[in-house]
């Protein structure tokens, strides 16, 4: 007697979802299977690294919202694909800090991350002179650290500039736009004839008074709009706009 056949309707399916979150898990495992075979990892490292990666998906309970700051659909593993580069540079944001802090420049940058990936920070004081683009010399070693760090990654990098909203004009400013595009390509320039960082990872951009971190309303919110950022992008986001 033949055996009754079995309809494809009768066979159990798995949810389409499925398929996307099982090689999201595969990728993270890989990733974590990576950090522990690098001696250089240590556990505080591999703890902030998972908590990136939470965080990364929103789901630390109690915790703050996403890193991530998505415009339309992302698949699950594109997602994951993003949580692993932000982790793998926020690992390389500590090591940066443990650079600044032995060469004793850390008082002079700040090192955070944000959704577009691992940002270097510079007070316009540390790098230049009121109203001016020139790099000055004791801004030197600082520049030189961080150059060095450039050089073991591969991602894109651009150079910010930003001021307050107090007006500027001269011949060579007549606005904080010039300005800030000036400091920005001043750094570049740096960058790139004295670190030897090649000229197609890096961009220069200035935005002026266009993106604050605080209110100019005070002299402290002021100084602190008045930056040089050097941000190390995700890999995806060459053309992420500034926060």
């Amino acid at each position: 007697m033949a055996r009754p056949r079995i309809q494809d309707d009768d066979v159990p399916r798995s949810a389409p979802w499925m398929n996307t979150y099982a090689d999201m898990v595969t990728l993270l495992m890989t990733f974590f299977i990576l950090l522990f075979s690098m001696s250089m990892v240590n556990t505080q490292k591999f703890k902030r690294a998972l908590e990136s990666v939470q965080g990364a998906f929103g789901v630390i309970d109690g915790g703050a919202s996403s890193i991530l700051d998505l415009d339309g659909p992302t698949t699950g593993e594109e997602l994951s694909l993003i949580a692993l580069e932000l982790a793998r540079l926020e690992i390389l944001g500590d090591s940066l800090k443990k650079d600044l802090q032995e060469a004793g420049l850390a008082d002079q940058v700040s090192v955070e991350m944000d959704e577009r990936g691992l940002v270097v920070r510079f007070a316009d004081s540390v790098l230049f002179d009121l109203g001016s683009a020139d790099i000055r010399a004791e801004g030197y070693p600082v520049l030189r650290e961080v150059g060095r760090f450039l050089t073991t990654t591969t991602n894109p990098v651009r150079v910010e500039g930003h001021t307050d909203n107090w007006p500027i004009k001269t011949d060579r400013f007549p606005s904080n736009w010039e300005l800030s595009t000036g400091r920005a390509a001043s750094v570049v320039r740096f960058l790139m004839l004295e670190c030897d960082i090649p000229g197609d990872r890096l961009q220069a951009a200035g935005y002026g008074e266009y993106h604050p971190l605080e209110s100019n309303d005070t002299a402290e919110g002021r100084q602190r709009n008045r930056r040089v950022d050097i941000v190390i992008l995700r890999e995806s986001l060459a053309d992420a706009e500034p926060k």
